[in-house]
């Protein structure tokens, strides 16, 4: 593929301001996207929380890894595995409610510089959280707190808000060819 022209980007603000970012689209990368934002500002001394809506009880590499940085990285799986294994709908609504609600109050500590709500779309395009609800966060978030937001089919409203927006495409997976999830790939 061509790639694009270069653009001079316009005289940048002197002030600090946090980000809104959107991780999207069908390819894969979306969640190591987000972990690359957090293991960059945990290299610049700020402090992070990824809260996972869908991510259970597996044993992740991420989740491991935040371990041995639980200083500056703090990885909160909240969910039950995949929504499509569970079929209880009541019980999705509630743990995306309550996955929202602890990331929100963590937030209100004030200890953290970036916020990652992983795989917070799929959650609000599922109907398990109300994206007004989102949309009323990252309006009032703190000025200074980044806000990475990621999984399939983001909301319209979240991506017109987004000061950076990346959808990752998919090209080829090897779960097509039947190739089961990889150790340290996937998870």
């Amino acid at each position: 593929m061509p790639e694009s022209p270069q653009v001079p980007p316009p005289p940048a603000k002197h002030k600090k301001e946090g980000l809104i970012i959107v991780h999207t689209g069908n390819g894969k990368g979306k969640t190591t996207a987000a972990l690359g934002l957090a293991f960059r500002s945990v290299g610049q001394k700020m402090k992070v929380l990824m809260v996972q809506f869908i991510k259970g009880k597996w044993r992740y590499g991420e989740v491991e890894a935040a371990k041995l940085l639980k200083k500056s990285l703090e990885i909160c799986p909240m969910g039950e595995g995949f929504t499509w294994d569970t079929l209880n709908r009541e019980r999705d609504i509630r743990k995306a409610r309550e996955a929202f609600e602890f990331g929100l109050h963590k937030i209100k500590e004030g200890n953290y510089d970036m916020l990652i709500f992983d795989e917070i779309n799929y959650v609000t395009s599922y109907g398990y959280l109300p994206v007004e609800e989102v949309v009323a966060f990252l309006k009032n978030k703190p000025k200074k707190l980044h806000v990475v937001l990621t999984g399939r089919d983001a909301d319209p409203r979240i991506i017109e808000m987004a000061d950076m927006v990346t959808e990752m495409k998919e090209i080829k997976h090897p779960y097509k060819k039947g190739v089961k999830a990889q150790k340290g790939i996937e998870f």
